[in-house]
């Protein structure tokens, strides 16, 4: 079946975002820096503040549970802007490519509702989506759950056969798969022109 569709991450995928940009700096002693990410600051933790918790909420739950670490905590979120470093301008460059083409557009993220707005309003490329873009924190779901798959094949109207899904995340790529999605997963080192070029997507 023809794709018609082609949907990104944002994550990994169009933006550099890793909380170690700020925390290197505010530790200066890596092995501190690791030990905060992996059992305070951690992505299970962050994740639900992608799946619609309030950031303040989350802040506050994390440092009633870990008092000694309070500052580092409430460093994260204030911190926020810091940690989202960059685009990733290979893979936006294929995303301007891909705008003057006849594909139809989509991000599916998981990313807070309250943080997304920045990332919106400071990098252009989100406008080539046109608005078609379904966020974590808004929907109260989170990739991997099927579910936020299928709000965006609902909202716009789209099959999983004609659509390309594009995410550095094993366990999202593993489920957008299952429902019948084209995939990519993409790492620093993925081509991502020549990958689409692969399953027949012609680039301008």
């Amino acid at each position: 079946m023809e794709i018609k569709n082609i949907i990104f991450d944002f994550g990994g995928v169009l933006m550099d975002w890793d909380p170690r940009y700020f925390f290197k700096n505010y530790f200066n002693d890596n092995e501190r820096m690791e030990y905060f990410l992996k059992n305070i600051a951690q992505d299970e933790w962050n994740i639900e503040q992608d799946r619609g918790r309030s950031l303040a909420e989350g802040t506050e739950i994390q440092v009633k549970k870990f008092p000694e670490w309070e500052k580092e905590i409430r460093a994260f979120y204030d911190n926020w802007t810091v940690m989202l470093k960059s685009d990733i301008p290979q893979n936006v460059e294929v995303l301007r490519k891909l705008k003057n083409t006849d594909y139809n557009l989509f991000g599916l993220t998981n990313w807070s509702e309250e943080t997304f707005p920045y990332a919106l309003e400071n990098y252009d490329f989100f406008q080539i989506f046109e608005g078609k873009i379904v966020v974590s924190g808004t929907e109260k779901l989170i990739k991997p759950d099927p579910k936020i798959w299928h709000i965006l094949l609902e909202r716009y109207d789209i099959k999983a056969e004609e659509s390309v899904f594009i995410d550095d995340n094993t366990k999202n790529i593993e489920m957008a798969k299952s429902l019948n999605f084209h995939t990519i997963q993409v790492d620093p080192e993925t081509n991502l022109e020549q990958e689409l070029i692969k399953l027949g997507i012609k680039i301008g």
